[in-house]
């Protein structure tokens, strides 16, 4: 593959710089996300991101290893899935990682995330002093969480030092976590953005949406991307339909004003889509 990738990086709080757009894999089955990476890949994404709860992490490290792109050109992430009832110890946590390492056929991540926080267990500070052993180690390049709270990243930078270079949180126009995202920025914490579409239920039928994306000659989702981009979030957006996947990166050649800014700011309603991370324990 020789496409070159036309997505600018973003440079973390430990010095290591990610795509600030990738490709992610959620809801995708195994067996179709080896097409879906080898299409995004062949046309310029070079961050992917997994987990070990999608199960389609042997699909996506074929893709990668088919790729012929150099692995120090990629940006690999994945989750561990913390979702079980065992104590989480070092122990069980680097048998994971191993286990997510094996999969994908790699000998490193780039990153590497709490999937959530499981608040009322309070068991992710032990999983957060062993991904900080697996960076010292070399083995990670960069670690982080998803689903995080303020209190919870309050928590572990108190008690362990180590703060998260990014956290993988649920963002979208109609859910802007403008709090969240003001926290993170005083902390130097990175936010990614899950479901940045809003999971395809409604919010690219907004009119006001609709109207920007006319007067920028584009589409809805290639507006909300842009508007992601330009508010500072890195952004990982899912298809597997090729022509999608090809427009999701076609949004660096544009600018969104501050008038459309404003417009889309506006669509806040404060509303979730997915699980609240105070609530949700998976196992």
């Amino acid at each position: 593959m020789t496409s070159v990738s036309p997505v600018p990086n973003v440079t973390l709080s430990d010095g290591n710089t990610v795509p600030q757009l990738g490709f992610g894999v959620w809801q995708v089955p195994d067996d179709e996300s080896f097409t879906a990476v080898t299409s995004a890949l062949s046309i310029g994404y070079r961050s992917i991101d997994t987990a070990a709860i999608y199960g389609n992490e042997a699909g996506t490290g074929r893709a990668i290893a088919s790729s012929g792109i150099a692995r120090d050109e990629l940006f690999v992430t994945t989750k561990l899935w913390n979702g079980t009832a065992q104590p989480w110890t070092r122990d069980a946590v680097f048998f994971e990682f191993e286990a997510s390492l094996n999969r994908l056929g790699l000998d490193y991540l780039d990153l590497y995330l709490i999937h959530w926080p499981r608040a009322m267990r309070e068991d992710y500070l032990a999983i957060w002093r062993a991904f900080a052993e697996l960076r010292a180690d070399g083995r990670v390049k960069s670690i982080g969480v998803s689903n995080f709270q303020p209190a919870q990243l309050t928590r572990i930078i108190d008690e362990t030092g180590v703060v998260p270079v990014i956290n993988q949180v649920e963002v979208h126009p109609d859910f802007a976590q403008p709090e969240l995202r003001a926290f993170h920025a005083e902390h130097g914490i990175v936010t990614e953005a899950w479901s940045p579409l809003g999971q395809g239920r409604g919010l690219l039928d907004d009119p006001v949406l609709g109207r920007i994306a006319e007067k920028h000659q584009r589409s809805t989702a290639q507006v909300v991307l842009r508007w992601h981009l330009q508010v500072g979030n890195v952004v990982i957006p899912k298809s597997v339909t090729p022509y999608r996947i090809r427009q999701n990166i076609e949004v660096f050649d544009f600018e969104l004003d501050a008038d459309d800014l404003a417009a889309i700011a506006g669509l806040d309603t404060g509303n979730r889509l997915g699980p609240n991370p105070d609530e949700f324990d998976m196992g």
